[in-house]
This record gives C-alpha cells, sequence and structure tokens, in this order.
C-alpha cells in the first residue's frame, strides 16, 4: 500500500495500515472510543500521542475526550511497556508473608521501580492489589505465569528464564 501522507515513500508501515484498517472498521460507530484505544494499544504497545491523535481526527472526537479515558482506565498506557509485566502482588496474604521483599528484590534485579519499565523493553514492573493466588504467597505473575511460595533468592533465577 502507497503512503497517502505526500512524501515520497511508496510504503506505509504495517501498524499504521493497521490503525488505519481499525479506524475504517470503527468509523461513524457511537461508542467507539474505547474499544479503538483498545485496539490502537494492541498494535503499538501503548498509546503514542500521535496516535491518540489521529484517533481524535478520525472519530471526530476532540483530543481532550481521547485523553481522558485512556488516562481514567489502567488499561491503557501511555508510555512503551516492557514484553513482559510483572506484577508483584501486595494482598494481604502476600503481605504477611514477605511480599514486600520479593517486590524489592524484584526492583533490585531489574533495576527499576514500580511503573518503570527497563531500558530495553524486556520488563515492566507493576503491583497488584491481589492475583488470586492466597494459598501461593508471596506470589508474583510474568504475563500469564504465576510463580508462588517465593523468596528473594527465587527472582533473579526466575527472571532470567524471560526474553
Amino acid at each position: 500500500m502507497a503512503c497517502t501522507c505526500g512524501c515520497s515513500n511508496n510504503t506505509i508501515d504495517p501498524k499504521q495500515q493497521a490503525l488505519q484498517e481499525l479506524l475504517q472498521k470503527f468509523k461513524g460507530y457511537k461508542g467507539a472510543i474505547i474499544p479503538v484505544l483498545q485496539g490502537a494499544q494492541d498494535i503499538y504497545g501503548y498509546l503514542p500521542k500521535e496516535v491518540m491523535q489521529q484517533i481524535s481526527k478520525d472519530l471526530r472526537v476532540p483530543f481532550s475526550k481521547i485523553y481522558g479515558v485512556s488516562t481514567f482506565y489502567a488499561q491503557f498506557h501511555l508510555k512503551p511497556r516492557g514484553r513482559n509485566i510483572v506484577r508483584v502482588c501486595q494482598g494481604t496474604a502476600c503481605h504477611v508473608r514477605g511480599g514486600k521483599k520479593i517486590f524489592e528484590a524484584v526492583e533490585k534485579v531489574l533495576g527499576i521501580s514500580e511503573g518503570g519499565t527497563t531500558e530495553d523493553l524486556r520488563f515492566t514492573l507493576e503491583t497488584v492489589a491481589c492475583l488470586g493466588a492466597c494459598g501461593l504467597a508471596p506470589v508474583l505473575m510474568i504475563n500469564d505465569d504465576t510463580h508462588g511460595r517465593l523468596v528473594p533468592g527465587d527472582i533473579q533465577g526466575i527472571l532470567e528464564q524471560y526474553e
């Protein structure tokens, strides 16, 4: 597909093409903001400002509304995220059984703090109120993998399993 911006580039970025297809699918659809933001985040991994501006223009919705929705819901992210999302449980059972020490060990190994992403975009670190695995406390999840009954010494080996 040829670029339509007027530049001399003869190809369009695959992500941009996917975004165009997404926007076309929801054109004129009431209530499209959240599904379009979800789709755009699936394409880019987060919501760059330029993408939100394009969504605003194509959906004919003020940028302030697009920005407001994307910052209101925790599912949306405005900064690049790591390929692997590390969620450390801080719920009651995990807290009582050393969840804070597990979190501190993850911070130390990755060299980032809560909400941070490693420079190589390999990991993003988050805390959560509960992972629903209280019997395995303390617990962390990396993507969809649950790791339980942890001690701080386990963290380095666990993280090394993820590219």
